[in-house]
């Protein structure tokens, strides 16, 4: 499915707050507030949470990462592009199927998370990223692909994937089922107790 800006809720810009900062993230906020915290998006029918604590700047911590940018946690800047799309998290999450995007499980840091790419026909692409544990899933964060480089690398990461999957689809209860039991077996390994995986959804 061809999706465009049109299907997806109004970019949130500076400009319509007056260059008025402390006005727009305010807006900013109460919209991530609103999508994520107070109506909580379900990735299949897996319902997600959010890393509320160490609360920045009087707002939740996973604000930060949704609208900041930067590889160093401390020296992370405010990225305006991710601030204009905070509409775009929940309708790419519970989505996902519906629209037929792609998402695939991904390693960071020995973390087991999953990836969502929204591809935008009349604007940037975007990537959703879930944190997956036994007992819950975090939304991690959310950014927009600046660069041709980076659109192909995670390309190049989904093709990947999928070779190594032998080109088996995964539903995104399914994927995160897998994932889940992998999360258990790995555990169980180290802590040498015996292991029972799931065989249905949280």
């Amino acid at each position: 499915m061809r999706i465009y800006k049109e299907n997806l809720p109004e970019l949130v810009c500076l400009n319509d707050y007056g260059g008025n900062y402390q006005s727009y993230f305010d807006a900013v906020y109460a919209i991530f507030e609103r999508d994520l915290m107070l109506n909580r998006p379900k990735f299949g029918s897996n319902r997600l949470s959010l890393k509320s604590e160490p609360f920045f700047q009087q707002r939740s911590y996973s604000f930060y990462h949704f609208t900041h940018k930067g590889e160093v946690e401390v020296e992370r800047i405010p990225d305006l592009r991710r601030c204009e799309r905070i509409g775009w998290v929940k309708p790419t999450i519970e989505n996902s199927e519906e629209w037929n995007l792609k998402f695939w499980e991904q390693s960071r840091n020995g973390k087991s998370r999953v990836c969502i790419q929204l591809s935008v026909e009349d604007d940037v692409d975007y990537y959703v990223i879930l944190d997956v544990h036994v007992r819950y899933i975090l939304i991690w964060t959310a950014f927009v692909a600046e660069y041709e480089h980076e659109k192909r690398k995670k390309e190049r990461e989904y093709q990947n994937w999928v070779r190594e999957n032998n080109g088996k689809t995964y539903t995104a209860d399914a994927l995160i089922l897998k994932i889940i039991n992998d999360l258990i077996i790995k555990q169980g390994s180290l802590s040498g107790d015996p292991v029972t995986p799931l065989t249905h959804g949280q």
